[in-house]
Parts: structure tokens; sequence; C-alpha cells
């Protein structure tokens, strides 16, 4: 009884889909290796992998609290723990309690301006999830939010929040834009008979061409940010790398099929991957 307990937490904290907390902890490394020009600070690496953890499970237990009256009527997501029943509202509360006091007591090993920061994340976070039922620009927040590790990784390491880094922000936010427009894609007919709302929705047939346009703006402000702080050509190399991923994602997204279009938001990971890597290998080369 505990152990099949314990497995729907865990379901509902997605920990057999970590593909949300991927999408986080890249662009928190990017600004962390960055900010420490290749050599981040070994507690401050370990807090902000742990935190991001964490707000993400946080977020997925808010997402899914938000959502458990909807959810039954989804095919992606009918199987969800509170969906079914298998969790209650209360005890889905009580963990985003936990999973979120948790990671600011991480935070709080930090100094000053980013635990600021961080309750602002938090705020965010909260928020994201019932944005659907009001706006079609959900993955506005959704963007705010996944970028939301960046101003705290430079303030974390530097103690500052320079203008450069908001380029890196703006980038994220345009990438995230585009793979949950490509996730909303999965489920727009679904949305569509409960009136649940997206940019999928609301870009309809032109969906693709905004996701394109979302794309190009994000590597060119990669581009941009790559020489605000000094990256070089194993950077740009990596930003090719992450361009030719996103061109086979619209190859794969062509035909607006569900399957294919929920491939292609998962192997949004690459992207994010592939720019680490070139990032960790641009300030090696620097530093020999």
């Amino acid at each position: 009884m505990i152990a099949q307990r314990l497995q729907a937490y865990g379901r509902l904290m997605r920990l057999d889909r970590p593909i949300g907390t991927y999408l986080v902890l890249w662009p928190t490394l990017w600004a962390l290796w960055i900010a420490g020009r290749g050599h981040p600070d070994g507690l401050i690496l370990l807090v902000f992998v742990l935190g991001t953890f964490l707000m993400r499970s946080a977020g997925c237990v808010i997402n899914d609290f938000a959502d458990r009256k909807v959810d039954p009527h989804v095919k992606r997501t009918k199987a969800r723990p509170l969906a079914t029943g298998e969790v209650g509202a209360r005890e889905a509360l009580l963990l985003f309690a936990l999973l979120a006091l948790t990671a600011f007591l991480l935070v709080l090993l930090m100094n000053r301006l980013t635990i600021m920061l961080a309750c602002g994340g938090v705020v965010i976070a909260a928020i994201y999830p019932f944005m659907k039922r009001y706006t079609h620009w959900p993955q506005v927040f959704l963007g705010v939010a996944f970028a939301w590790g960046m101003p705290m990784a430079f303030a974390a390491q530097t103690g500052t929040v320079p203008a450069g880094l908001w380029i890196l922000f703006a980038a994220n936010f345009c990438w995230v834009m585009a793979y949950d427009t490509i996730y909303a894609m999965v489920d727009r007919d679904d949305d569509l008979k409960i009136g649940v709302k997206s940019t999928a929705i609301l870009f309809g047939r032109f969906d693709r061409l905004v996701i394109v346009l979302f794309q190009v703006a994000f590597i060119a402000l990669m581009a941009v940010a790559g020489h605000w702080f000094g990256l070089g050509i194993l950077y740009d190399l990596g930003l090719l790398v992450a361009a030719l991923l996103l061109l086979y994602h619209q190859y794969r997204i062509r035909r607006r099929e569900r399957d294919p279009c929920f491939r292609a938001f998962l192997h949004n990971n690459y992207v994010g991957m592939a720019i680490f890597i070139a990032i960790v290998l641009d300030f090696a080369i620097q530093g020999v």
C-alpha cells in the first residue's frame, strides 16, 4: 500500500518523465558556466541541480492540481494520479508545499539577491498552470518560469544580474515558446473540445511559421549572448548543431500529427545538451 502510494507520488512529480527537468536544467547550467567563466562554484552547482529537480517536480504537482478536472478528458493525461483519483487534491497541495519549501531551504544557502529572485520564481511557477483557463498565452508564463533559473544562477555566482544575462533570458524564453507550442499541438484537438487555451490554438494554421520564428530568434539571441560574454568558435559550432536539430523538429511536425509532435518536443533535450557541451568546451579551450 505504501509502495503504491509512493509510486503515485513519483508519477505526480514526473519522476518517470524527466524531460521537463532537463529543459529547465540546461539553460541554468549555461548561465552557471558563463557566470563562472567555466568554473562554477561546486556548492552553487549542487544547489541549483537539486533545486531545479525539486521546483520542476513542484511545478508538475501544482499543474496537475490545476488540471485535475480537465486531465480525465485528454488522451495524453487521463492516467495521471490526480485524474484517476489515486492521489487526492489535499495530498497534492501538501506535496507541492513540501517540494517548494525544500527547494527554498536550499536557496537559503545562497546570497540575498538569489533568495529574492527565488521568491519571485515560486510565484511564477505557482500561477502558470492556471493561465490556460484565461489566456491563449500560457506559454509566456512557462517561458518566464523555465528561464528564471538563469538570473538566479548569475546572482548566486557573481552577486549581480548583468545586462547580458537578459539576452540569454530572452533567448531561452523564445526557445520555450517554440517547444511548448509544439507540445501544445499534441493536445490541440482535446483542448479545443474542453475549452483549454494555448498558443497552438491561437496560431492555428500559422503554428509552424510562428514556431520557426521563435526558433530563429532563439539561435540569433544565443549568438549575440555568446559574443557579449566572449565565447568563441566552439560555442558557435554548438549553436549550429542546435539550429540543425531545430530544423529537424520542423520536419517532424510538418503534418501536425500527435506522436511526431510529441517526439519533436522531447528531442529539445538534445538542443540544450548541445549548447551546454559547446559552452563547457569553449571555456576549457580558453583556459588552456
